[in-house]
């Protein structure tokens, strides 16, 4: 058995491939660190209590003055930084593909510049062996029309008073106190996916698990009455149109809703989505459901009936 001396101490970071297309070629966007002189991706190390995603676009934004919209996520980088009081440290670094949305580009003290290569060029351009790897899977994914997508984040709604102590309209159960902390945890974690169009139960407990985000954002939030579970139970088949309309227009979208609803959505989604890890997943939260307050991130190629899940990620809150 490992002594406490020789655990590693785990240093966790998060990053980004900043990626577009110009003149027709795929291009990416690299740091260079005058304190270590070499050329790598934005990335940096997660503050307390913060989600990856978050903490991806955060560090882009502090190193490079770049906003940014997360897309796939890429391969992680494992390696080791030496000792901490006598115990080796090892660092993981997770990575996204991810678009330029705004910002001024300022650059902060740790980075003297950035510059957009081809992905030839970036690929010789890169210090480290290790980050070739998420140049490569990116590239891959381009090749396969995989790289450019949009988010669909399906969001089931934060705790809510009981059922059983609660004397008024089923539709009027508030969140609690954890479920209003959730609803402002998620703040930054929504955001990193940038969505323009907010769809929600209009039951109190869904409308006030986005309304934090939406506030912050600016954005007005849609309410569907067929995405509540009165509405559901109602006219089964019409939360789906739903989701088919928003698949029709592939614009980043987030879809709050219950539980009894949630099945539905995800075979749907299910069936557009490629035999593996992902189908597996979507297969199994539609039978055992989402934990309150868990944010489900798809990647969505293309739109309408052709359109494809190419990855999903679960956002789950604290235990």
């Amino acid at each position: 058995m490992a002594t406490q001396t020789e655990r590693a101490v785990l240093v966790r970071a998060a990053g980004v491939l900043p990626w577009r297309v110009q003149d027709g070629e795929l291009q990416f966007a690299l740091v260079h660190r005058p304190r270590y002189d070499d050329w790598s991706w934005p990335k940096g190390k997660l503050e307390r209590g913060e989600e990856w995603v978050a903490a991806a676009v955060r560090e882009t934004l502090e190193e490079t003055g770049l906003q940014v919209s997360l897309g796939p996520p890429l391969p992680s980088s494992w390696y080791g930084l030496g000792t901490r009081d006598g115990r080796p440290q090892l660092k993981q670094v997770r990575y996204w593909a991810a678009t330029v949305c705004g910002g001024n580009g300022a650059l902060e003290h740790e980075i003297d510049e950035v510059t957009w290569l081809a992905a030839a060029e970036a690929r010789e351009r890169l210090t480290y062996r290790r980050d070739r790897e998420q140049l490569d899977a990116a590239d891959e994914a381009h090749a396969a029309g995989l790289l450019d997508t949009w988010p669909l984040l399906v969001v089931r709604h934060a705790h809510s008073v009981g059922r059983g102590s609660w004397t008024g309209q089923d539709a009027d159960r508030p969140l609690t106190p954890v479920g209003q902390r959730r609803s402002a945890r998620i703040i930054p974690l929504l955001a990193a996916y940038r969505p323009a169009h907010l769809l929600t139960s209009p039951s109190v407990r869904c409308a006030d698990t986005l309304r934090p985000y939406a506030e912050q954002a600016g954005l007005g939030l849609t309410e569907r009455k067929s995405l509540s579970e009165e509405g559901h139970a109602a006219t089964p088949g019409k939360a789906v149109k739903h989701l088919r309309r928003v698949l029709e227009r592939g614009e980043s979208t987030i879809v709050c809703t219950h539980r009894p609803v949630i099945p539905d959505l995800l075979d749907v989604l299910a069936r557009q989505t490629p035999a593996g890890h992902g189908q597996r997943m979507l297969t199994r939260l539609a039978r055992n459901g989402l934990d309150k307050g868990e944010v489900l991130a798809l990647q969505v190629a293309g739109t309408g009936p052709q359109a494809r899940v190419v990855d999903v990620e679960r956002h789950r809150p604290p235990a």
